[in-house]
């Protein structure tokens, strides 16, 4: 199997997830420019976090017509693993790729801070190694992470399980106060139909290692890889 991470111009998570997935996991990877036009030979990729070119208009806004974004969508239709994770998330809802838009937080700040979030959904290959109703600890660093959709798109995230984390406190309630942006229905990740493209705003890949404060998100990275080895057997 083999990852690639999408290098934006001002990028700044790039070698973070580059790290996580060779060093932590031990998985080949490659980086890839953004202007690159194909995604043969991987089998999973990534957006990063941090930030693009093109921001300070609409984070995403500018970075979802960047060459790479049409061999993510037809990477994603035939079923490759996509992890869209911060600014990643941004850029896969503005490209279309997940429904929905990411906000301004609502006090107009910049957050940065470890958080809790609560596994709602297990049955993705992002999440498959945790338990439903788990609480992870990982860090979010942002100002634009309030998600927000509409009715009939948050009505149709719950009946098709689709709200894969939420915000909750430390005892897994999820709560106003425990919302650190001000996200609809207190979203932290959501994945698409098919459920192969997955957009998060905390960091996994910050939260990876002892030393960083936490290993929660390593196992979101695990399970990657692991339903990857498992297709690759079938």
């Amino acid at each position: 199997m083999k990852f690639g991470v999408v290098v934006f111009p001002g990028s700044n998570c790039d070698h973070d997830a580059y790290h996580v997935v060779s060093k932590v996991i031990g998985q080949p990877v490659d980086f890839i420019w953004h202007q690159a036009t194909s995604l043969e030979g991987y089998d999973a990729v990534i957006l990063p976090g941090g930030f693009s070119y093109g921001d300070y208009l609409r984070a995403g806004a500018i970075a979802r017509f960047s060459p790479i974004m049409q061999a993510v969508k037809s990477f994603a239709a035939a079923g490759g693993l996509v992890l869209g994770i911060c600014n990643g998330f941004q850029i896969l809802c503005e490209s279309g790729l997940l429904p929905g838009a990411l906000l301004p937080n609502r006090t107009m700040k910049f957050v940065c801070q470890f958080v809790h979030v609560r596994v709602e959904a297990t049955d993705t290959p992002f999440t498959h190694l945790y338990e439903r109703g788990q609480i992870l600890s990982l860090p979010i660093a942002h100002g634009e992470g309030n998600y927000y959709c509409d009715p009939e798109t948050l009505n149709r995230l719950r009946r098709e399980n689709r709200i894969l984390l939420r915000y909750c406190d430390e005892r897994g309630r999820v709560t106003d106060r425990a919302n650190p942006n001000g996200s609809l229905d207190n979203i932290a990740g959501i994945c698409n139909r098919q459920r192969n493209v997955f957009g998060l705003m905390p960091h996994p890949e910050r939260a990876a290692e002892e030393v960083l404060g936490s290993t929660d998100g390593r196992v979101l990275f695990h399970s990657m890889a692991m339903a990857l080895a498992e297709l690759a057997q079938d």
